[in-house]
């Protein structure tokens, strides 16, 4: 039995700020008893986004999880989420370990410790947790009595700077393989634990679609690449394939959303309407890992939108997807969706909309209801020529067409994405920015006759990511990001007829530089984390919260006598022959297609555009015949009815 911590907690909340994240008890959350099922057989998962509850709580996968799991009958399903330093203080004065927000047990007492990673820079939150809960940091020092920790998310795809730290990881979907864990898990409990920790380890590892890091080893060359990575006993795969979920109309979940009891940074219910995307931008690790395209059906979308609000209250519906616009029947969704809810207080969202996918009658329908809020498009290169080079082909009179058929039908806002430090670009490339944005404004004052119209330009720094054609690239180093980006804004700045209408957001390239050691980092990089967690390192997705110097610092310290330094893992340009550190990890891309979209990218002379295979013949990207999965897309032939009222 796991006993709650809430009487001790509970008298030191008014001291802490937000003490509401920490209560639990939302809408639509799950409490069950620790022995939900015969003795023995219950399985019990603590579920964490490693960041504060307010970005942790809407996060979809979470919820997901939470739900397939809690549907079980044999399985226990809780959440926990970073603590703020504050609240960190007192437990540590107190001895109160990491809880979760249902039913405040210590997530040292769980079977499954389950982390979901969509950025690297949550890893010193995952330590802290850690720490906090009792578990042993390093995988290798754990018992029996400690939970198998399990990463999941975007970032699991390269897991090896924590390798140390977890005990296994999940590449890819999570809806069937949390199950199939769970059954793994309690067939080793009824059983007696037999072989304790290191077979059920096993027991995980030989299925093929978990990677255990202990059951691996690496040895590195005498110029510090990695030489082989090997499985180190019998029976252990020599690579490990992610998990494709096939038929989302079979998993319509979430279900039951749920609703946040303080404020968070989506007040809004999401709909996932298709899962992958073959548009086949190169710098877009997201694109290619969730590989292939996989629709749900109009029918299914209707009937999550109408459970969600039904259960949540939301009155504004998100329809996500990497590119929620090319869904095959997304005209119609917009239509039925907006006919069924005209007149009432719901109003319907889509996320950054491709130029080339967007068209004014779809942000008509999503308008219906009277909001009208801005627009968000993402041509990311600012030049025609880094547009190619990153296959985004879209043109800048693509974009100008765009703002101006929005402007002309009452928009008066317009945002656009860009990403800076991107493989051959010059400043050139950059500045090139400041002129469409000054295009846009003048387009949308020409077509709607006002002088109100706003374009705000948001820039990001670009991160090499492993499992795409830009995993070999070099990155671009702070000062050279700095330095461009504040040109970019003097020149804005300075411009009379247009400065002000232009609105410029940008993160200096510190971060990045970081993002991007953690990203393509290997077995090595584990030490900096720790120590920059050992030094205080809380938070660091945070800009409040981040410290370069600190990692900077860890970075020296932890790599001394390696051969290998914070530069090597991120400006450095990797060769074809080079074993990367994600290397045995299958997302199921051919690597000479990945290498030959690379190489289409850097030569000045090639103007390779690669197609979307939604609509074209395949064009060997490995993934359907290696993963034995197909894309899954309309049209239907179904159509949205109106609901009939009760």
């Amino acid at each position: 039995m796991s006993a709650s911590v809430f009487p001790r907690l509970e008298p030191r909340l008014s001291s802490v700020s937000k003490p509401i994240q920490y209560v639990g008890g939302e809408l639509n959350s799950t409490v069950k008893e620790w022995d939900c099922a015969l003795e023995g057989e219950t399985v019990r998962w603590a579920l964490m986004y490693p960041d504060a509850y307010e970005v942790g709580l809407p996060n979809q996968g979470v919820q997901i999880l939470y739900e397939v799991l809690n549907e079980r009958d044999w399985i226990v399903a809780e959440r926990t989420y970073a603590v703020w330093p504050d609240m960190e203080a007192i437990m540590r004065e107190d001895g109160i370990p990491q809880f979760t927000v249902d039913a405040h047990r210590s997530v040292k007492d769980f079977d499954v410790f389950g982390l979901s990673f969509s950025t690297e820079l949550g890893y010193t939150n995952m330590l802290n947790a850690l720490d906090l809960a009792g578990i042993p940091l390093h995988a290798a020092d754990r018992t029996d009595a400690d939970p198998v920790v399990l990463a999941g998310g975007h970032a699991a795809f390269n897991p090896e700077p924590i390798a140390a730290f977890v005990d296994a990881a999940v590449l890819g979907d999570g809806e069937e393989v949390v199950l199939a864990i769970s059954e793994v898990v309690r067939e080793w409990k009824t059983e007696g634990r037999p072989g304790g920790r290191d077979e059920l380890l096993r027991r995980l590892a030989v299925t093929g679609n978990i990677y255990v890091p202990r059951f691996y080893d690496v040895t590195y060359a005498a110029d510090g690449t990695i030489e082989a990575v090997v499985p180190n006993r019998p029976g252990i795969p020599h690579r490990v394939t992610k998990h494709t979920l096939m038929d989302l109309d079979a998993w319509p979940y979430p279900r039951k959303p749920l609703v946040p009891l303080a404020e968070t940074v989506h007040e809004r219910f999401s709909v996932e309407i298709f899962r992958g995307c073959t548009r086949g931008c190169r710098f877009c690790q997201a694109g290619m890992i969730t590989r292939p395209v996989r629709e749900r059906s109009i029918k299914t979308i209707g009937e999550m939108v109408e459970n969600g609000i039904r259960s949540t209250g939301f009155e504004e519906v998100g329809l996500l997807s990497l590119s929620s616009a090319d869904h095959t029947e997304i005209a119609d969704v917009a239509k039925g969706l907006a006919d069924r809810y005209e007149g009432t207080n719901v109003s319907l969202s889509l996320p950054s909309t491709r130029v080339d996918a967007f068209n004014i009658n779809l942000a008509n329908e999503f308008s219906r209801n009277g909001r009208r809020s801005g627009l968000t498009f993402a041509p990311e290169g600012g030049s025609e020529r880094m547009r190619k080079v990153i296959n985004k082909m879209v043109t800048e009179e693509d974009l100008i067409r765009t703002v101006s058929a929005a402007y002309s039908h009452g928009w008066r806002q317009v945002k656009l994405y860009f990403m800076c430090g991107l493989p051959t670009e010059t400043d050139e490339d950059v500045l090139q920015i400041a002129e469409l944005a000054k295009r846009v404004i003048a387009e949308g004052r020409a077509v709607s006759g006002r002088n109100d119209i706003r374009c705000t330009v948001s820039i990001g720094g670009f991160v090499p990511k492993p499992h795409t054609p830009f995993q070999w690239a070099s990155q671009l180093d702070h000062e050279t990001t700095d330095a461009r980006l504040k040109q970019l804004r003097d020149i804005v700045r300075e411009d009379k007829k247009y400065g002000r209408a232009i609105g410029f957001r940008y993160h200096d390239g510190k971060p990045g530089t970081i993002e991007g050691l953690l990203s393509r980092g290997d077995r090595r990089v584990g030490a900096v984390i720790e120590q920059v967690w050992r030094d205080g390192g809380r938070f660091d997705g945070w800009s409040e919260h981040f410290s370069y110097d600190r990692w900077l610092e860890a970075s020296t310290t932890a790599l001394a006598g390696t051969g290998v330094d914070l530069d090597w893992y991120t400006t450095r340009e990797r060769t074809y022959d080079e074993v990367l550190p994600w290397d045995h990890l299958d997302s199921g891309l051919d690597k000479d297609w990945l290498w030959a979209d690379w190489e289409d990218a850097i030569d000045p002379s090639s103007e390779t555009e690669v197609e979307d295979c939604r609509w074209t013949p395949c064009y060997d990207c490995g993934v359907c015949p290696e993963m034995g999965t197909e894309i899954q897309i309309g049209p239907t032939g179904q159509k949205l009815l109106p609901l009939a009222v009760v």
